[in-house]
Order: C-alpha cells, then structure tokens, then sequence
C-alpha cells in the first residue's frame, strides 16, 4: 500500500512536472516572439535543468546561436546528448553547434553517424561535406556534395560549395559547370553569379563573363569589385561598345496584335494611367527619346486639348528631347514641338481595338534580369515633358479590364490552374482601384514594376489569363464596403505575416495564416524555424509548376568580406564577428537583425534595409536563419537558410497555385489568405455570391 501510494506520487508529481513545463515553455516561446530572445533563453534554459525537457533543450541550443553564444549552445546540447543520445533531431543540433563554433571534427562525427537517415538526409550530407571542407579533406566533401545534390532539396548550396572547391582546386571546368547549375536554379543568388563570371574569365569566355559582370552590376551598382572587373574584363570581348543594359533579342515587336476590346461593361470602364518603364522604386527613368507606333490613324493632343498633329496607321514616330525641349518627330523627320505633354490617341471603332508599340523600353530595372525590349499597349499613350529630369515620361492611359489583362500574366504564370489566375485577377483590379494616384507627382497613378504589380502590356497577355480576367470582370476585394489594400507576394514561405509585422499599417484583413498542410501552428516554437527552413515540409507554396523552387526555399552565401562592403555602406562597423537577429515574429520573418563588427555594431530594423544590407542586391525575403562558416579560426563567410519572396504580406501567389490545384476556387483562396473581406461587383457595389 506504501509502495502504491509512493508512485502514485511519483506519477502526479511527473504530471505536474509535464503539464507546467509544457506551460512554461509556451511562455519562454511568447518572450522569444516578443523580442526578448535572452529572458526566453534564460527560461529555457531554467526549463531545460529542472525537468530535461528534449524542446527546452532544442530552444535554448537554436537561441544561443542565434545570439552568437556558441559555447553555451555547445554546452547546453551536451547535456542533451546525455539524455537523448539516439535522437535525430537533438543530433543535428549538436553538428550545428558544432559547425557554428568551427568545431569541424567533432561536426564531421556527428554527421557521419546521421547521413543515411530515412528523413532529413540531404541537409546531413550538406552539413557532412561543409564539415569535411573545414577539415581540408575536399574529395570526401564533393562526394557528399554530390550525394546532396540528388535530392534537389539544397541544389542551389550543394552546387555553390562544389564550385568553391573546383576553383580552389583550379578545375575551372567543373567549377563553371556547378555555378552555371546554381544560377539556373536560383537566378537570385548573386554570388554564385559573380564566381561562375570569375572562372568564365579564367576559360577565356570572356563575352559571358562580362554578360554575368553585368548581371550583378545591375543589381548592385555600388559594388567597387565588380566595376573593376567590368573595366578589365570589357576590352577583352568580341563585341564592342556592349551596352550596360543589354537589349533583350527575343522581344523584338515587328507588328501589331489584333486585339479585342474587354467584353461588354456597364457605364464606363474606370481609367487608369500606368507610368512605363519605371524605376524599382516606381519612380520614372527620364527619357532622351521614345519610340513609338500606333496600330491605327492617330491624333497627337496636347495638354490643353488642341490638335498638335495627325499621323498614320503603323508608321514609327518619335519623341525626343533637345535643349530642354519636347519635339515630336515624324517618319520624315518634321519636329513638332510640344510645351509639357501629348497624348498619341489610336482612331479605332467601337468594335476593335487598338495598340501601340513603344521600342527599346527598359524593363525589370534593379534586378537581375534588367533589358530592354520592346513592348506594346493597349490605350493610349501620353508622352509628358519632365524639367527636373529633362527627360519623357510615358505614360499609358488603359481601362481597368484592359489594364488586368497585362498584369495577371506578368505577376503570375499563365500555365498556374485557372482558379489561381482568377485570385490573381481579383487582386490586381482592387490593387489598381485603390492604388489610384499612388505617383501622381510624376503624373501617373502606378507604375509597371514590382513597386506597384508588374504591367507587360499586350506583349505578356496570354488566352488563359485573359480569360481569367473576364470571369472575374468587375470584382474587387472590399472590407466595410472599401477597396482593401490587396498586397501580394510571389511566395511566403509556408506562412504569412500580418501588416503589423511587417511594420505597416495595422488592417484586419491582414492577418498571419499558414500555407503548411501538416505543422500544427498553434505549437510553434523557436527551434522550429530552423526545421522548417532546411528540411522539406508540404505546404501550398511548395507549388513549383513553372515556378522555380528557390521561390519557396533558398540559399545564399555571403564572403565576410563582401558583406562588411555592404554593410559598410551604411556605417563602418569592420570585419564582422556576427549577425544576431533581434526580433522575429510567428511567421517567421525578421523585424530586426543585429550586425556586430570589431570596430562598431550595425542595428537595422526595417525589411528593405534587412534585405539590402545583407547581400549583394537583395535577400529574397527576411525570413531567413544565418550561420558563420570558418576558416582557420575566424569567419570567412555566412550561409543565409531563407523562405519564400517577397514581404510575405497578403495573397501568397505560389500558394493560391497550390490551393487551385488541389480543388480549392477563387473565391476561397482569396478569403484564406485575406480575413474576413467581401468580393463586391464595381458595377453593383453588391457582394459576389
């Protein structure tokens, strides 16, 4: 009866011990997700010592080197491998610890004895091969390398560090054809662009080096290494006088579309007015000259109303500027001048439509796949005289429906289930609607770049997404009976943010919800973030029909040196001894990040200096973990493990892909990812049912 009574005991007392551990570490998670990452690792910590909780332990690991506590990290999952010495994940935490420490023997042990593992394998023998570079032992670590690769989870890394290696071992060959394998996997990762330029300069293909210079010039123009190399390496091509932006060939426009006009539209269609190839920030370049043709006889009115000129149908006219003026310019050469605007209006009839070709447009500015081509449009095109620029701003007038049709097919692929496209369609419209105005300074209400949603115009429509379009005509997205902000991303990573988090304006609709299919949200913790960004997990936005992979999960490695350059930019901090984040929210992404050089500390806290401080160009998103890498004891570089593209606010685009395609319609997807909004008719202010 004693003995009973004594493990009745024993047993509330383990109950008791349990329920208020469990309880205890949701507040420590809360503290952490609250920005106060060191009382949330002191909790768990605490936790960790009284009951040997296995997620205490994993917390108070993944927090200790977050902040750069490596020795404690080391010590802490030490105590856990006593207590869990066969368990996989506890395992992996410690070969973190250890590489994050530059401990490679003792990584490379731990690794070993996890490759092979029925999950999670390929990011062991990416961890196994990083080791054994620390080692110097490079031909087992391109074995594994090679391993990883198979799995085409961490394609992009794997690839990245078997180029390292080639280069080192002055295979330029192979180190070409691994960075080549990365940057068509993730044209984003920039770095391997620039290494895979370097050996084509060692191979003496010194046209696609220069090519690829160019590609990271676009996106990183501040970069004094890479003006350097592009100096060097441009007297050395075939071609030349090449050109800083390349012309894209494939673009060319040689005629006019017959196009048909949206279907039939009670009342008159609202207008829009789209600012033509803009800056990133949606601001307008300034231009020397543009050349157009429209489809039709057209009428050129200035700004007053007045008749300036007539022209013919498909002839090619231009506008140019000289000393500080406008001039229309004709097919044979008669100037007239233009005081402060024009608007080229197409004389088609009701039953037709009409377009215009402009040549030579600068498209995808600040990116890497920046070019001009040519484009064409719908509407009309008002070409305005700027004075602070001394430049011509385009401008293309277009109805609302007209309008989506160039969107839906630039900002999603048209190949994406038709339930997806409609969202998409949707959005676009209550996008335009209340967007109206957003650059009117320059004389337009959005631009045609990512700052506002990518407009191709004629040249991007295609049938599936018109059609798109028109099953959806009118329809917008409305909270108490007004336009919400229909804000998107191309990919969120598995979860969305709120507007809050994202240091925006609070909105109701804006909420964080998840894209995962099997994680159970509402028992996130810390340690999870780590998981779900290195090893595969299903989810709607892991949708990669003609959509690349990198989209949803992608890496990046910076050299410490090109990222103190970066960093530098904004204060002279010195060589870097680590990157802490400061705050993260539940979704993931971080508000704050922490750069800790030997001479001073850099704080930043908004996305787009996240993203621009920690790279060359751009992080995808700030959703991300960071790990060191070392080389004979001090930092050479750091590995940045990220999720999705984009703020990660709003519909997620790859998601709706994925929700299409397993049977979900527009009308869901859109209510999934926008909380409690209403689709209203335009034309009947009423719900759609």
């Amino acid at each position: 009866m004693i003995r009973l009574k004594a493990l009745l005991f024993s047993f509330l007392f383990i109950t008791l011990t349990l329920v208020c551990g469990a309880t205890t570490i949701k507040e420590a998670s809360d503290l952490y997700f609250n920005g106060k990452q060191q009382e949330a690792l002191d909790k768990f910590l605490e936790i960790s010592k009284k009951t040997e909780d296995r997620e205490a332990f994993l917390n108070a690991v993944y927090i200790a080197l977050e902040l750069g506590q490596n020795k404690l990290a080391i010590d802490t999952i030490t105590v856990a491998l006593k207590k869990y010495p066969q368990d996989q994940t506890v395992l992996e935490f410690a070969g973190d610890a250890y590489l994050n420490a530059g401990y490679y023997l003792n990584a490379e042990n731990i690794f070993t004895r996890l490759v092979g593992q029925e999950t999670k394998t390929d990011f062991y023998y990416i961890n196994l091969a990083r080791a054994q570079i620390g080692l110097d032992m490079p031909k087992l670590a391109i074995k594994n390398l090679q391993l990883a690769e198979k799995f085409n989870n961490h394609t992009a890394l794997a690839n990245f560090l078997l180029g390292d290696i080639y280069a080192k071992q002055k295979d330029y060959k192979k180190a070409r054809d691994a960075y080549k394998k990365v940057i068509d996997y993730d044209n984003q990762f920039i770095e391997a662009k620039e290494k895979y330029a370097d050996v084509l300069v060692k191979l003496k293909d010194y046209n696609e080096a220069y090519k690829n210079y160019i590609g990271v010039h676009s996106v990183e123009r501040n970069d004094k290494t890479i003006n350097k190399k592009i100096e060097k390496t441009r007297p050395l091509v075939k071609k030349k006088n090449q050109p800083d932006i390349p012309q894209n060939k494939e673009q060319i426009i040689k005629t006019h579309t017959n196009v048909q006009k949206p279907q039939s539209f009670e009342g008159t269609l609202p207008m829009i007015r789209v600012g033509l190839g803009a800056k990133i920030s949606g601001g307008p370049i300034g231009l020397k000259e543009v050349k157009f043709s429209p489809s039709h006889d057209f009428k050129a009115i200035d700004n007053h109303g007045s008749l300036l000129v007539s022209g013919k149908a498909k002839t090619w006219w231009k506008a140019i500027v000289e000393k500080n003026n406008m001039y229309l310019v004709s097919p044979e050469n008669k100037k007239t001048y233009v005081s402060t605007s024009v608007k080229i209006i197409p004389q088609s009839n009701e039953n037709e439509g009409h377009t215009i070709i402009i040549k030579d447009l600068l498209s995808g500015h600040g990116t890497t796949w920046i070019s001009r081509q040519d484009n064409e449009y719908r509407g009309t095109l008002e070409l305005i005289f700027n004075k602070k620029l001394n430049g011509i701003i385009p401008v293309n007038h277009v109805n609302i429906e007209e309008y989506v049709y160039g969107v839906v097919a630039s900002e999603m692929p048209s190949v994406f289930p038709l339930e997806a496209l409609k969202s998409q369609a949707v959005i676009a419209r209550t996008y335009a609607i209340k967007g109206l105005g957003k650059h009117k300074k320059w004389g337009y209400d959005v631009c045609d770049t990512q700052n506002c949603q990518v407009y191709g115009g004629v040249r991007a429509e295609r049938e599936r997404t018109n059609s798109a379009t028109e099953a959806t005509l009118g329809q917008i997205l409305t909270y108490q009976d007004k336009p919400i902000e229909a804000v998107f991303s191309s990919n969120c990573g598995g979860y969305t943010q709120s507007s809050a988090e994202a240091g925006w304006f609070s909105h109701n609709y804006l909420k964080p919800v998840s894209d995962y299919q099997d994680f159970n949200e509402e028992n996130l913790q810390p340690y999870h973030f780590k998981e779900l960004l290195q090893h595969s997990r299903p989810a709607y936005s892991r949708y990669f029909k003609n959509v690349s992979p990198a989209t949803f999960r992608w890496t990046r490695v910076l050299e410490e040196s090109q990222l103190r350059e970066v960093a530098n930019r904004k204060k002279d901090i010195g060589p870097i001894k680590a990157i802490i984040p400061l705050k993260r929210g539940r979704s993931g992404y971080v508000h704050g990040v922490k750069i800790v050089g030997k001479k001073n500390t850099l704080v930043l806290t908004r996305e787009h200096e996240i993203k621009k401080y920690l790279a060359t160009g751009m992080l995808r998103s700030t959703y991300f973990i960071v790990q060191p890498n070392y080389e004979k004891g001090e930092i050479k570089s750091f590995i940045f493990y990220g999720g999705g593209w984009g703020h990660g606010v709003g519909l997620c685009q790859t998601g709706s892909g994925g929700r299409a395609s397993a049977g979900q319609d527009y009308k869901e997807i859109l209510k999934h990812y926008y909380t409690g909004v209403e689709i209203q008719d335009i034309r009947t202010k009423k719900p759609v049912l």
